[in-house]
């Protein structure tokens, strides 16, 4: 499609010049509170991106949108985004300052406006927050039936020795059987769980209570997460789950013509990981004395993989890193699903294994006094 670049660069200086014309009607806040989740997000920005598209204005795209949200509360804020825009302010701007929308966001949306590719940018906003959905359902699809599996295992032994292991220990103070230490062991367990009940379930309470007070100071949030990559099997698909959202971000920033340093800045706001956040700090001052970003992340081969610092080489190389980032972005994505489906595959076996073990443990201590019992009857 042979565009000559004169027509090119005239075609970018009316565009520019429309939205500077346009940005000065569109200028105002957006709030949508707790309610507009993640999936609501993904919704919005691609509902917006196909109405933009379709030579829709940004005002009559949110009217669009609010009519057709179930939500009162979601309508209502919708309206205050209208009133905001009427009155003034830019969309990009609306957004700053919100807890409910990240910088990443904010500046997302600026980039969008200033070039006029806003439908463009909302689309990839769509497409981040689908892979982002993606990814959390995956996980939770991954955990719920181990997880479900271990509350039921976990309350039948509960059951074993709080009723079954009685009924056996009055059976042996009859007899005046001499137990096994095994025996001993499961009967003081039982003993332990029925006289301080209300203690141990006290307790959990009181420490789930003080997690979830401690889980909004930073130095526990940075020590919980720093364990987590202590753990064997875990730590790998936590930091591949990390390292598929930095690459979603750099795959969309990079194709807004976002600069590196800049992109990087805005990926550390928006990714809650702090281990990765310091790689990125890092990152970020070893560009600043002009190392390129491949060269920078070869130093963190406990996190980057050397097949993927070589991609990012090829890429600084051949000027293709949008590309680059896009593939990588895919891949880690596809990595992340692949590892949900073998942590469900390997967990389960593994808790039926452990479960059954606890089980045999109980009722073999049971049975051997049994055992003896009938030896001595005999």
């Amino acid at each position: 499609m042979g565009i000559k670049i004169k027509e090119q660069h005239n075609q970018k200086k009316e565009s520019k010049s429309a939205f500077k014309r346009l940005d000065k009607v569109l200028k105002k806040d957006i709030s949508f509170g707790k309610a507009f989740n993640n999936k609501q997000k993904e919704k919005f920005y691609l509902e917006l991106s196909i109405l933009i598209n379709s030579g829709v204005s940004l005002i009559e795209a949110l009217l669009i949108f609010k009519s057709n949200s179930k939500e009162k509360r979601v309508q209502y804020l919708l309206q205050k985004v209208y009133d905001r825009i009427i009155a003034g302010n830019s969309f990009s701007s609306s957004l700053q300052g919100l807890n409910e929308f990240t910088s990443y966001e904010y500046y997302s949306i600026k980039i969008g406006e200033e070039t006029g590719s806003l439908s463009k940018v909302t689309e990839l906003l769509a497409q981040y927050y689908e892979r982002k959905n993606q990814t959390k359902k995956n996980i939770t699809s991954a955990l719920t039936y181990p997880l479900i599996i271990l509350s039921t295992a976990g309350l039948v032994v509960l059951f074993m020795l709080r009723y079954v292991v009685p009924m056996f220990e009055d059976i042996f103070e009859r007899q005046n059987v001499e137990l096994p230490a095994i025996t001993k062991l499961i009967i003081n367990v039982s003993f332990f769980l029925r006289n301080y009940a209300l203690i141990i379930l006290g307790t959990l309470v009181i420490l789930l209570l003080l997690f979830f007070f401690l889980n909004k100071k930073l130095w526990f949030i940075k020590a919980r997460q720093n364990l987590l990559l202590k753990i064997p099997v875990l730590s790998k698909f936590i930091k591949l789950i990390y390292i598929s959202q930095l690459f979603q971000a750099l795959s969309m920033l990079s194709t807004a013509k976002l600069p590196m340093l800049y992109a990087l800045e805005l990926i550390s706001d928006m990714i809650p990981f702090y281990p990765l956040k310091s790689i990125l700090e890092q990152i970020k001052t070893d560009i600043k004395k002009g190392d390129s970003l491949s060269e920078s992340m070869k130093q963190f081969g406990h996190f980057f993989e050397k097949s993927t610092v070589a991609m990012l080489v090829v890429a600084e190389e051949t000027n293709k890193t949008e590309f680059i980032f896009s593939k990588l972005s895919e891949q880690f994505e596809q990595k992340v699903m692949r590892q949900s489906k073998t942590l469900t595959t390997v967990l389960e076996p593994v808790i039926i294994v452990l479960v059954g073990l606890v089980v045999g443990v109980i009722l073999v201590a049971m049975y051997l006094p049994m055992f003896k019992l009938s030896t001595v009857i005999g």
